[in-house]
């Protein structure tokens, strides 16, 4: 038997058996909870057949948490787990609570002094800072750029100004089919100098990281429109 607790389990980030970013501890635990908190109820039950077919699917109890969920349902989640059943957080792909609406969940956790469990897993974020060759020892991870043109270009100069005082990393993310156009725009307006690593598809099969200055990325073709992918960049 698990100890009762709030277990954050780890989704693959790409296409590929669980077994090869998953540690076998993980199927274990998740065998014996009964009760989900998920991003995606569709996806999740995809993902816990592929841990284990003989799950029985339609005994589990699943609760959404999306960017729609009402802030006041998010508490009534935990009743299981204060009930004294182990509950597992999965979230869309890589670890909950990163970047991930999983995040709110496990502040009440924490609130109300209940237990919470990370598993061992794969972090998208995590493992392209570590292809990088930039400093790992300061680095921030900024999300998503602002949309609006003014607010972008005001984003970029606090990235570079960080990078240039601090010796702080920046990682960053972009909705997928405007990949190709952020590399474009840095190209554009970033100094020549600057280094930009493009980590995509990471633990996939076209899985890509490449470090180069900005002004080598004017001059090379490529194509991330539609996959996820990772933006760092550092002196």
């Amino acid at each position: 038997m698990i100890e009762t607790a709030l277990y954050l389990i780890p989704v693959p980030l790409s296409d590929v058996d669980t077994d090869a970013v998953l540690p076998s501890a993980n199927t274990a635990i998740v065998r014996e909870i009964k009760h989900f908190i998920v991003e995606n109820v569709r996806s999740a039950r995809r993902f816990l057949k592929k841990c284990d077919r003989d799950i029985d699917i339609d005994s589990l109890t699943f609760f959404t948490l999306n960017g729609h969920t009402r802030t006041e349902e998010i508490a009534t989640f935990l009743q299981p787990l204060k009930d004294g059943c182990p509950m597992g957080v999965i979230s869309e792909a890589g670890c909950p609570a990163i970047a991930d609406p999983g995040a709110d969940v496990v502040a009440i956790a924490q609130r109300e002094n209940l237990r919470v469990v990370p598993l061992v897993g794969p972090s998208s974020i995590i493992m392209s800072l570590m292809g990088s060759g930039f400093n790992g020892q300061s680095f921030a991870f900024c999300g998503y750029l602002p949309i609006d043109a003014t607010e972008r270009a005001r984003k970029f100069k606090d990235m570079e100004a960080n990078i240039r005082r601090l010796d702080q990393t920046q990682i960053f993310i972009e909705t997928p089919y405007r990949n190709n156009r952020l590399i474009a725009e840095m190209v554009k307006t970033l100094p020549k100098t600057l280094r930009l690593c493009v980590a995509s598809d990471i633990t996939g099969k076209n899985e890509k990281i490449l470090t180069r200055t900005i002004e080598q990325w004017g001059h090379m073709k490529y194509d991330y429109d539609k996959i996820h992918t990772i933006f760092i960049l550092h002196k």
